[in-house]
């Protein structure tokens, strides 16, 4: 009779082994797969981040063969050393403040109530929400240009207001050129941007809130302003906090706006943080700029980091 230890163990299948170089194959295929993906991100990620934050400690034109280490020169000089770039920096910093805030506060003001007035709509709901999205996907360099010839000093708001005996409010040297009305219009264009965005934020949000809560509200005797003021919009703190910071992010950040419509003019008044930052890059000639550039948008970078960090409290200070 065979005993347990007669029987032949060599036939037996060696299932660990085999199923342990399976795993070794398939996380070899998977790697492979990612590879590319890694070298690409390394290549134009971690290597220009890093090359990028070596070059703001340098001073450099983009053609001599050897940079000048100059340390945190480059950052002290935008800041306040340098009496040529300090000035212009200082000025184009205020600038940007004034969009950071003028532009979420335009946003919130006008999503807020646009979203109020589509949600308590019952039909053509949807038609309406894509005609206030559109501005939002259509393509931005396109929609720029469009107001470009809009704002013109033959343009047809001009056209629009002469006609509706407002000639007064009229600009003969167009809404970019005259210095006092250029901003403040670039403002109003990037808020017009940013509204269908708020608003479906906030249209997400109202659907969301319990019917019960505003029955309980108007049961107390409150009418629907009272319910927007002491009920709605305090339930959609976060989602103001997350309109606020994206909007304060976009306008810190983006510049394309200015470059296209203004080019920082008239005389420099729409130059903003991105924009100077690019001006140093590429429109210096064969001044050592690269580096000064490369430090402002690194001091951009940090503050961007502050508000994504104070987003973040303020959201889950709300939850």
């Amino acid at each position: 009779m065979a005993t347990p230890e007669n029987l032949d163990t060599t036939a037996r299948p060696r299932r660990p082994a085999t199923l342990r170089s399976q795993r070794v194959k398939e996380a070899l295929t998977g790697y492979g797969f990612v590879l590319p993906a890694v070298a690409l991100f390394a290549l134009m990620g971690v290597y220009t981040i890093i090359y990028g934050l070596l070059l703001s400690f340098a001073r450099w034109n983009g053609f001599t063969p050897h940079w000048t280490w100059v340390g945190v020169g480059n950052y002290l000089d935008l800041l306040y050393r340098d009496p040529v770039i300090a000035p212009v920096v200082q000025s184009a910093a205020l600038r940007t403040v004034v969009v950071m805030v003028a532009v979420p506060a335009l946003a919130v003001a006008v999503g807020f109530p646009l979203a109020v007035l589509l949600n308590s709509i019952t039909r053509l709901r949807g038609f309406f929400r894509t005609v206030f999205f559109l501005p939002y996907v259509t393509a931005g360099i396109a929609v720029f240009y469009a107001w470009t010839y809009v704002l013109q000093p033959d343009g047809s708001l001009n056209y629009v207001l002469r006609h509706l005996g407002l000639g007064t409010l009229a600009q003969p040297q167009g809404f970019l050129g005259n210095p006092s009305t250029a901003l403040p219009t670039l403002i109003v264009v990037m808020a017009w941007s940013a509204i269908p965005v708020a608003m479906l934020l906030y249209l997400t949000g109202l659907q969301s809130i319990d019917s019960s809560v505003l029955d309980a509200a108007r049961t107390d005797g409150a009418g629907t302003l009272r319910t927007m003021t002491a009920v709605v919009w305090p339930l959609l703190r976060p989602i103001t906090a997350a309109v606020v910071m994206l909007n304060m992010r976009d306008a810190l950040q983006g510049f394309q706006i200015f470059l296209v419509m203004t080019n920082g003019g008239p005389g420099g008044h729409t130059t903003v943080l991105g924009l100077e930052s690019y001006n140093l890059a590429f429109f210096s000639g064969l001044r050592p700029t690269l580096g000064l550039a490369s430090a402002l948008g690194w001091l951009l970078f940090v503050v961007a980091l502050i508000l994504a960090a104070i987003n973040v409290r303020v959201l889950r200070s709300r939850t």
